[in-house]
């Protein structure tokens, strides 16, 4: 008898809850192409979701044309537009973050400490 197992990682992702229309600038590459994700990332065991690596999915900014990640808590300018607070959910229920263009202006380079990744 021959038993074959897989094991890996599967990334799940979707649209932050009030924050789908939003698109911002990636602060890796400049392009107006960042939309707001929520990112789960889970360990698979033969290619079924068993275990996630994290008790909640992340909230970010994710570019599609660099692949460059940013936490929304580095990113003021999102968090104004979801209504100040970076809480999708609560902007949400409170009636907040008008979607739309970004402000005009140069959002210039990401806060020290944040990391570039892809680079």
């Amino acid at each position: 008898m021959f038993f074959f197992f897989t094991c890996g990682t599967h990334t799940f992702s979707s649209r932050l809850a009030g924050a789908e229309n939003l698109t911002v600038q990636c602060q890796n590459c400049g392009n107006f192409s960042g939309r707001v994700v929520k990112r789960w990332e889970w360990f698979t065991f033969c290619f079924v979701p068993v275990i996630p690596f994290s008790l909640k999915p992340y909230k970010e900014v994710g570019c599609p044309v660099c692949n460059f990640h940013q936490d929304i808590k580095y990113r003021p300018d999102v968090q104004q537009q979801l209504g100040g607070n970076g809480q999708a959910h609560d902007a949400m229920m409170m009636g907040g973050g008008a979607g739309g263009a970004p402000p005009p202006g140069n959002y210039g380079p990401p806060p020290a400490g944040v990391p570039q990744q892809y680079k």
